[in-house]
């Protein structure tokens, strides 16, 4: 079995957020119908390669914290110190006093919207160095001065950086425990003072850090996507019969290139759709020999993925299937977590319904099943 590190994140979210304006701190105040904490939170905690999620929160702030993050699965909640170094390093004292951790992404409540796909890239690239930042190349010109500008600025490898921040986990605390300077811009800049290496891995504009009062201007309208998906096979003899992952007792099963799960395979299509990236043909051509006879869960997993990777997460998925056998009742429930397992969302965004044709058409004769599907994402 390969070996599998131990990895925690810390989310900073201890500031005042006077900057920003009001009289709540920032990272309570709601982001696209939800707290600004509450996105990062969860975007950590459903990666897969997370273990745990700590969050260091500013004194007075744990009434407020604990109704933000109400719900999510096991958030540690630890007290944070008058400036962000000293957040982060009373969080790693937390976490070296809790359990024994390999890496660690240290990251800012002030940037909600954050990927699976730079956390990936974040994680691998610790496989080559103790330390890694997401960063964007600066694009606009830059120049020195005050009222008049006085001198040019070269752009080239000139980077914007971002969090979450990976490091190896003792490099990191380390880098924190004998720290004698002044306060560090981030923990990269600690742990490069030590003369480790730190890899830039792609950033996102999603990731930009919400500072002013302006910064949340537009950003309380969330952005939907939604596809629909359509699918039928033909029930045959002496063939399995799959349905949303799950394998249904009966006397015949659906006929197809794949395992033919219809219903998988429709909200595939309905995830394709909504980041319009084509169809499940595009990406497993029936014409390929490797295809056949496939798990369509690997079809379901990697449709998701594209859409993580492009910045959206799932809002709900809504199947339909249409059969008069067999009776998919007594196995919903099974579907269900299933279909969430394999996407790695909560079961309740995650719907299946059936019916039938009142004996009408193909379906109705017992010659197939059909399935549709609709898979709303939202954009992170």
């Amino acid at each position: 079995m390969a070996y599998r590190p131990t990895t925690v994140a810390l989310i900073v979210a201890a500031g005042s957020g006077s900057r920003a304006g009001g009289a709540q701190p920032k990272q309570f105040r709601l982001v696209r119908g939800k707290p600004m904490l509450w996105h990062s939170y969860a975007a950590l905690a459903a990666h897969p390669d997370i273990d745990q999620v700590y969050v260091a929160i500013g004194a007075g702030q744990e009434t407020e914290a604990a109704a933000v993050l109400a719900g999510l699965n096991d958030p540690i909640i630890v007290q944070g110190g008058a400036t962000r170094r000293e957040s982060v390093h009373l969080g790693l004292k937390a976490i070296a006093a809790h359990k024994a951790v390999d890496q660690v992404l240290i990251h800012d409540a002030a940037r909600p919207f954050l990927s699976s796909k730079v956390i990936d890239d974040l994680l691998d690239a610790l496989l080559h160095a103790p330390g890694a930042v997401p960063a964007l190349p600066v694009v606009d010109s830059l120049s020195r001065g005050t009222d008049i500008l006085s001198e040019t600025v070269e752009r080239d490898n000139l980077w914007r950086i971002q969090t979450p921040q990976a490091f190896a986990f003792q490099n990191i605390y380390a880098a924190h425990q004998t720290w004698t300077g002044a306060e560090p811009t981030d923990d990269a800049r600690m742990l490069m003072a030590q003369g480790s290496d730190v890899r830039i891995v792609p950033g996102a504009e999603a990731l930009n850090k919400f500072t002013f009062s302006s910064d949340f201007a537009g950003n309380n309208m969330p952005s939907f996507r939604s596809g629909n998906g359509f699918d039928v096979h033909r029930l045959v003899t002496g063939a399995e019969l799959w349905l949303c992952g799950v394998q249904i007792p009966h006397d015949k099963g659906l006929e197809g290139h794949s395992d033919a799960d219809v219903a998988m395979h429709a909200l595939t299509d309905a995830i394709l759709g909504a980041i319009a990236k084509g169809d499940i043909g595009d990406h497993f051509p029936p014409s390929d020999p490797q295809w056949r006879g496939a798990s369509s869960d690997r079809f379901l997993a990697h449709a998701t993925e594209l859409a993580r990777a492009d910045g959206f997460e799932l809002s709900n998925a809504d199947v339909t299937i249409i059969c008069e056998q067999p009776k998919i009742g007594p196995f919903r429930a099974k579907m269900r977590e299933r279909l969430a397992e394999i996407m790695s969302v909560d079961v309740d965004r995650i719907s299946v319904k059936a019916t039938t044709t009142e004996m009408l058409g193909f379906t109705g004769r017992g010659e197939g099943i059909a399935a549709q599907a609709t898979a709303t994402f939202e954009k992170i």
